[in-house]
């Protein structure tokens, strides 16, 4: 029996699969563009508690919106911002609507991913050597749901007026690794469908060195996004008419590299150009078999750089700064896309 007829006789269907893996890639791409907003409107500490079930509805009163709103103003955010501002119970509803829609969002997200999971693992049409990483997956999106709520926790009950940047660092950036390899698996799940014997593609040195380069950049974004430095200077190329404004040292190099605003936005601004050449290696890398990823890459990174420039320049409007981070989840889809790309062109020249 040749492998090709033992893979039909399985009754697997990795394309099915790879389509229903790009549906929930989409929705993680959703999810963070809503998370930008609640992040943006400073929505995320307008729940206060986190009840999986119940937490489906919105208050559906006006009795159970003000003890809603109740909760929302023993947080230090309403305390020292929100309230002095002259938020009234309006105000809050709109915050309130960015919050649960983003909570709504992750339960659809893992209902997305296990209902069909489920259903093609009890049909047999997983193939052969995929369900622990399915499994992987869910835990991933398991972990995001955790992570949004230890997030929130850290804001809820204190003085601060925002949540952890460490947190929501942790946050954000597990989200996007859910998002690479959702894109991943479903492109090794394409190549079984052209060839069932076709190994599943490998990290290559020069696309592991490429990923750390635009790691570091992705959590210098996030730092910024979480301390609000994007506020600290809204020139551009020079930050308040200097190069590099001075860094505050007080507490050393070490809690100025984690938590200076102006340093943090300095090192996003200029670390962009060495993640930029690491990109357009990485796309030249796959320009000769993937000429549609390299242009993707080219296309989402240049755009990216772009937006990034306007959300300083525009003091970080709300619409720009969103779209920022939207183009940087697309860019972080094409990525993973060209260095699959890369593994799936090594592996077939070793073969």
């Amino acid at each position: 029996m040749t492998v090709s007829q033992d893979h039909s006789l399985a009754g697997a269907r990795p394309l099915a699969l790879a389509k229903w893996l790009y549906a929930v890639a989409g929705l993680v791409v959703l999810i963070v563009f809503v998370g930008g907003i609640t992040r943006l409107t400073e929505s995320g500490l307008s729940i206060t508690h986190w009840s999986v079930v119940t937490g489906i509805l919105p208050p559906l009163t006006e009795a159970a919106w003000q003890a809603e709103f109740d909760l929302y103003r023993q947080t230090g955010e309403y305390r020292f911002e929100s309230g002095p501002a002259g938020m009234d119970l309006a105000a809050f509803k709109f915050i309130y609507f960015w919050e649960w829609f983003h909570r709504i969002l992750g339960r659809i997200i893992g209902l997305a991913f296990l209902l069909p999971m489920i259903w093609f693992w009890v049909k047999g049409a997983i193939p052969k050597g995929y369900k622990p990483r399915l499994v992987a997956l869910f835990a991933l999106i398991c972990g995001q749901g955790a992570l949004g709520w230890y997030m929130v926790a850290s804001g809820v009950g204190t003085d601060l007026t925002d949540v952890s940047h460490f947190r929501l660092s942790a946050h954000l950036l597990t989200a996007l690794f859910l998002l690479g390899g959702l894109i991943w698996t479903a492109r090794d799940l394409q190549m079984q469908t052209h060839n069932p014997g076709a190994n599943p593609a490998s990290l290559t040195g020069p696309s592991i060195v490429i990923g750390a380069i635009f790691f570091i950049q992705l959590l210098l974004g996030a730092w910024v996004a979480g301390l609000n430095a994007g506020h600290v200077a809204y020139d551009w190329p020079l930050m308040n008419g200097q190069f590099l404004p001075q860094p505050d040292l007080s507490q050393g190099w070490l809690w100025a590299l984690t938590h200076d605003p102006f340093l943090l936005q300095f090192l996003h601004r200029w670390w962009a150009w060495i993640a930029i050449a690491a990109l357009v290696w990485l796309a030249r890398r796959v320009r000769a078999h993937d000429r549609l990823a390299s242009i993707a890459i080219h296309t989402a990174f240049g755009t990216m750089f772009l937006l990034g420039i306007a959300t300083v320049m525009t003091e970080v409007s709300l619409w720009v700064a969103v779209s920022h981070q939207l183009v940087g989840a697309l860019l972080v889809v094409t990525v993973a896309w060209a260095m699959h790309s890369d593994g799936a062109a090594r592996s077939a020249r070793r073969s």
